[in-house]
């Protein structure tokens, strides 16, 4: 999403030519003139530099908030309670937001104190500023449109953030589960394609029973696609808001009809089925759907990062390892070991995975922390969630793109390895009896000789027999009658 280009905190001085004073209970302090911020943003910059990374950061987070804030104002004005002029400037400040413009104006660390109050406020300022320029005055002319008693009627932090973030969350999710489809669906194109290529399964890294190629990639197809349900279902859950609640769940100062109007007007604006829940006070406290949907991201990342240490195991060699697969070279790997390639793009999931992981344990700390009527940590549990969904996202289309298409079979070589693997001896134990094949399997294995070698020597089967028997189809499903 584009965003507007503008002069950062530290610029706006010189930028801005000058400073306007604006007031808190705190006092006077002096704003940029040309900022669209106000006072409250002001001190929350001073007060948070935590990460250095504003909310801006997440241009969801940003576009929920306006969404928020434009239900906020259509509803109050339906209900008269906001005058139709400035009701008509908040939401055209709220689409422009909405549509990238602006976000640079939200400035305030995404680690910050006041259970989010400080991004409200910085969403409370910045659509007013833009309201006043839109009804012809000048920023800081707040007796005309006011942060609070008019963008922030009938509203708390406590509402609308947790609002924010949910809706962030869902727009931001719906994009790694498209990335997830795409990861998944080359994963399936590969199964296709190595459908006729046997090869040795492998258990606790030892040589198990034959399978084909096309049956392991599948298997991280089916995985993919399970954990794309899971992630869906999460969704589900993040849908029910707090709106109207206002700082506890009990709605105080909120008109009666505030909370269905706002609502409404919300799926109206997001296209998103929010639903409100039935106890607003129980809502207002309880991050179980930020946990639930953060546990499911953990599984993703988890699985995700199991499959590239499958990739990474299978294409080591390519001369010294197992060999089988071959994932496409995007980059020269050594800087003292000329021809070296490295699977860097399966890595760099890994790494992603490892973070999500660690972001889970963030937000359960952070939910669990939760006191009372509210959960004064939600701004970590947001930053957290979103930086696992993007990452995540990043990472499957990453390694579709880059790896996965390109991924070829050694098949020559991995013929070869089923041939002389004492796995094959479990296919025979039916034909031949357990006894027999374990003789036959130690004396392959001491010998350096084939399975099949042996068992045609001691006749024990013949030639057609074992053709039959050692068929790929027969190896690979072993529900096939024979």
């Amino acid at each position: 999403m584009a965003h507007a280009s503008g002069p950062s905190p530290a610029d706006l001085p010189a930028a801005c030519g000058g400073f306007r004073t604006e007031h808190d209970l705190l006092g006077d302090r002096d704003v940029p003139a040309g900022a669209y911020y106000g006072v409250h943003t002001l001190r929350a910059v001073e007060n948070f530099p935590i990460t250095g990374t504003p909310v801006s950061a997440h241009p969801e987070l940003v576009t929920a908030l306006a969404c928020v804030k434009q239900a906020a104002a259509l509803a109050n004005r339906d209900l008269g309670l906001l005058d139709a002029r400035k009701a008509e400037a908040i939401t055209a400040a709220c689409e422009e937001i909405r549509g990238g413009k602006l976000h640079d104006a939200f400035t305030v660390d995404v680690i910050q104190g006041g259970a989010g109050t400080s991004t409200n406020m910085n969403a409370n300022e910045v659509i007013a500023n833009r309201a006043l320029e839109l009804l012809g005055h000048g920023k800081g002319e707040y007796a005309r449109l006011h942060p609070l008693e008019d963008v922030n009627l009938g509203q708390s932090t406590n509402d609308v953030y947790p609002t924010a973030v949910k809706i962030a969350l869902d727009l931001t999710a719906q994009r790694l589960l498209d990335a997830m489809e795409l990861l998944r669906d080359a994963f399936a194109a590969k199964a296709e394609e190595f459908a006729d290529v046997l090869k040795m399964g492998r258990t606790q890294l030892q040589d198990a029973v034959p399978m084909t190629l096309g049956q392991e990639f599948a298997s991280y197809a089916i995985m993919l696609e399970e954990d794309r349900k899971r992630l869906s279902e999460a969704c589900a859950l993040i849908r029910e808001i707090n709106i109207g609640g206002t700082a506890i769940g009990t709605g105080l100062n909120a008109h009666p009809g505030y909370t269905a109007l706002a609502a409404r007007h919300l799926r109206d604006i997001t296209g998103l089925p929010l639903t409100v829940a039935d106890d607003l006070v129980e809502a207002t406290q309880d991050a179980g759907a930020f946990v639930q949907l953060s546990g499911v991201l953990k599984r993703i990342a988890v699985k995700l990062s199991k499959t590239c240490n499958d990739l990474r195991l299978l294409s080591c060699g390519p001369r010294a390892g197992l060999g089988e697969i071959n994932l496409p070279p995007v980059q020269a790997g050594s800087s003292i070991m000329p021809g070296k390639v490295n699977p860097v793009v399966p890595e760099a999931v890994n790494q992603i995975a490892f973070e999500v992981i660690g972001n889970d344990t963030t937000v359960t700390m952070a939910a669990e922390a939760g006191q009372l009527q509210l959960n004064a940590f939600e701004p970590v549990i947001a930053h957290s969630l979103l930086k696992s969904l993007t990452h995540l996202r990043a990472g499957c289309l990453t390694l579709a793109e880059r790896c996965v298409r390109g991924i070829t079979a050694n098949r020559d070589h991995l013929a070869r390895l089923v041939d002389h693997s004492i796995g094959l001896v479990t296919a025979l134990n039916p034909h031949i009896g357990y006894e027999q094949a374990t003789a036959i399997a130690q004396e392959a294995l001491d010998s350096g000789r084939g399975v099949r070698e042996l068992v045609l020597e001691k006749g024990l089967l013949t030639q057609d027999e074992l053709r039959r028997i050692l068929r790929p189809d027969n190896l690979a499903r072993p529900h096939t009658r024979l």
